[in-house]
């Protein structure tokens, strides 16, 4: 495995990159959404769960 293999993919919102810091260089923005219409409708039907830490409690 080298160290240029993609292990993960994300949708990132402004605030998550914000979060990451400037250390976080890899950021593509997506400028045209065709296509992906029916993938962010399913991603807004899914309930956000709490950090695993908060669920343990």
């Amino acid at each position: 495995m080298t160290d240029s293999r993609i292990v993960a993919v994300g949708l990132l919102t402004r605030r998550d990159l914000e979060v990451l810091g400037t250390g976080f260089t890899r950021a593509f923005p997506v400028e045209d959404l065709s296509g992906f219409e029916d993938v962010l409708a399913k991603l807004d039907q899914i309930e956000a769960l709490p950090p695993r830490e908060e669920r343990r409690s």
